[in-house]
């Protein structure tokens, strides 16, 4: 197994790997929104989608967007261009009612 990822390892682009990179990073990031949620509902007790939740989402979402345009990946690319419309628009609605 060793050999089969040195081998991998050696014959993949430094390119590629960069965007490995994003796409893990990226997936990190938006899996991170659930880890917060669950935090502040179990700190709630009860179902609780903090502020915060939308920014990782936004964040995550516009990553792995780019990485799906790399990849030329046209369901990927319309699932995460979609959320990025719903986390707009519940940023959105949190920065409106701070006002």
């Amino acid at each position: 197994m060793l050999a089969s990822l040195a081998t991998w390892w050696a014959n993949t682009s430094s390119t590629e790997i960069l965007w490995l990179s994003v796409g893990f990073g990226a997936q990190l990031m938006f899996s991170m929104r659930f880890l917060i949620q669950w935090i502040a509902s179990e700190k709630a007790r009860a179902s609780i989608v903090p502020e915060t939740f939308w920014y990782f989402s936004f964040v995550g979402g516009a990553m792995l967007l780019v990485y799906a345009i790399y990849r030329v990946d046209p369901v990927f690319i319309m699932g995460q261009a979609t959320g990025l419309l719903i986390y707009s628009r519940n940023i959105y609605f949190i920065w409106k009612n701070k006002q």
